[in-house]
């Protein structure tokens, strides 16, 4: 195994944890009760024309709807990263979710350098559409359906 494989699947792993540890500040017992506040406040400080309006009439008044399809798809991306299964498919939906939280709720950060690790998590999961999941990867395995593998 060469180092350059290797440090693809920890790179692709570590991104799955990332994912994984988020998603997990959702799951029982605390529940997607606590994302009402933030969600429901970021309409109000969101400065971008026309989402500003969708967060305000459609997500605010259905946040439990977001926030819970926000931990499946969090939960969904950390699981298939982990394992090395549909990784590619799995980035994209990591890409967008991440790009969801740096477009709504990167804009509550107080602190403008905290809002640079919302755009990171961005380039991250870019990073893992155009790269090979690494040699460990249970998508390498030809017993694994074709829509699982890379």
């Amino acid at each position: 195994m060469r180092v350059s494989d290797l440090w693809r699947t920890l790179f692709r792993v570590g991104v799955g944890a990332f994912w994984l540890y988020f998603a997990s500040q959702k799951w029982p017992p605390r529940g997607v009760g606590w994302m009402q506040d933030l969600i429901q406040r970021a309409a109000g400080v969101n400065p971008i024309p026309g989402l500003h309006e969708f967060l305000a009439q459609v997500v605010a008044p259905n946040w439990f709807w977001f926030a819970l399809a926000q931990a499946v798809g969090e939960t969904v991306v950390g699981v298939l990263l982990v394992l090395g299964l549909a990784s590619r498919k799995a980035a994209v939906l990591g890409f967008l979710l991440a790009l969801n939280l740096a477009l709504v709720v990167a804009f509550e950060a107080p602190d403008f350098g905290l809002r640079w690790l919302y755009y990171l998590a961005v380039l991250v999961n870019a990073e893992l559409i155009f790269v090979e999941p690494g040699s460990i990867a249970l998508g390498r395995l030809k017993s694994v359906p074709a829509w699982l593998r890379d």
